[in-house]
């Protein structure tokens, strides 16, 4: 059974596409972090390294299901000739994932790309001669500002394709879905970096996209990760996240810690 957490009429369910290495030591992409930080990181997720003592990723999607539709947020590393095959562990098997939570790639209708990383857009589009939208009846949303800073590998390979078939859709900052969920302007990682939410009374679930990649951030919010293109933007959209009232409960859903829902508060 896939992981899944019900906040409301939602069920969000965690979509592996694979696991292996980062590409570089933690200590190289949190150079700040203190011997005590990084204890207090392992002991609330110790599944972040593997026996060799590298930082160990997990990487998945989240699908959404609600009253109104199928929303997938972000699309995995994809498969073996995806532009992730140069550090990935592809190919990845969210295609598998979809089949154990009986969906079929025709059935989501939205697709939320939180930022043009090449490890979260992975399954966006398929084939290399023919290029195709791999959810064929979905609206793919991406932030302006990110497509304004895309490289020209993933125009040609992502956003080309996506705007032949007219299935591409920009949003200027905070925006309602269909479904009932909204997009939020989430930038610092990247400059167009968006995150999910999903809220039912006083609960809440944020898919954060990379806003959080590694438990020390929850931890520590303010910790800079070299990764970031904006380390000050980055860090007060993830303090910002991660605020809640006092009476609030915060479910975090995210792409590469070893679990894939933490609650917050």
């Amino acid at each position: 059974m896939l992981p899944s957490l019900k906040v409301g009429p939602y069920t969000v369910l965690a979509l592996a596409d694979g696991a292996g290495p980062f590409f570089s030591p933690r200590s190289e992409a949190f150079p700040d972090a203190t011997d005590e930080q990084w204890a207090a990181a392992d002991r609330f997720d110790p599944g972040a390294l593997d026996a060799d003592g590298r930082w160990w990723l997990r990487f998945r999607a989240f699908a959404i299901l609600g009253e109104r539709g199928v929303t997938l947020v972000d699309a995995g590393i994809g498969p073996a000739d995806s532009p992730a095959a140069a550090w990935a562990p592809v190919p990845g098997v969210l295609p598998d994932s979809l089949a154990a939570a009986g969906i079929d790639p025709s059935d989501v209708d939205t697709v939320v790309l939180t930022h043009l990383h090449t490890d979260h857009v992975g399954w966006a589009v398929v084939g290399t001669d023919a290029a195709r939208p791999y959810f064929p009846n979905a609206e793919y949303l991406l932030q302006r500002a990110e497509l304004d800073a895309i490289n020209p590998l993933l125009r040609s390979r992502l956003v080309d394709p996506l705007r032949k078939t007219d299935q591409l859709r920009l949003l200027d900052g905070a925006t309602a879905l269909r479904g009932g969920e909204r997009v939020l302007a989430t930038p610092g990682h990247t400059p167009g970096h968006q995150s999910v939410l999903v809220t039912s009374g006083r609960e809440r679930l944020a898919v954060t996209g990379d806003l959080l990649v590694h438990a020390i951030q929850l931890l520590h919010p303010a910790l800079a990760y070299a990764h970031e293109m904006d380390p000050e933007r980055a860090r007060a959209s993830r303090e910002r996240l991660l605020r809640t009232g006092d009476d609030d409960t915060l479910h975090l859903a995210t792409p590469h810690l070893t679990e894939p829902f933490v609650t917050s508060r």
